[in-house]
């Protein structure tokens, strides 16, 4: 199997492809019945309990509170590590909103069930870290 088949591997690049062409149900039907969105991991704005979003109306609900807001979403990743049935992708999320570039730099892990689908999304990067870096586009 050479890297670009690892199927967890197919599964980020299909989800980070799906956010750049803004499309929720393209997003959505990627992941598994009971999938879990975790962006990011633990207590945020976007998930103050910490328990993530779980199941496709949850991942659904996340896409209308978290991207949807944006301008656009870029994925700069330098480089993804495949192990078993997941894959870790490390580097920068920007997100564009309101006339500001905002990077979230991480590491950023996708884990597949045996269909391929999406069982876990788990986005490691500091909300307060991202936040420092907003700066007016241009």
């Amino acid at each position: 199997m050479t890297t670009t088949e690892h199927p967890a591997r197919a599964a980020g690049l299909a989800s980070q492809a799906a956010v750049r062409a803004r499309d929720k149900q393209a997003w959505v039907a990627l992941f598994a019945e009971d999938g879990i969105v975790e962006d990011p991991v633990g207590p945020s704005g976007f998930d103050p309990e910490g328990k993530g979003h779980r199941g496709k109306e949850a991942i659904a609900a996340f896409w209308d509170m978290a991207i949807a807001k944006t301008d656009s979403i870029e994925f700069l990743f330098g480089d993804s590590f495949a192990c078993g049935n997941e894959i870790a992708f490390t580097g920068t999320i920007r997100s564009t909103l309101g006339g500001h570039h905002i990077d979230a730099e991480g590491v950023f892990t996708y884990k597949v069930d045996e269909k391929g689908k999406i069982a876990a999304l788990r986005a490691f990067w500091e909300v307060d870290r991202a936040m420092a870096t907003a700066k007016p586009v241009g």
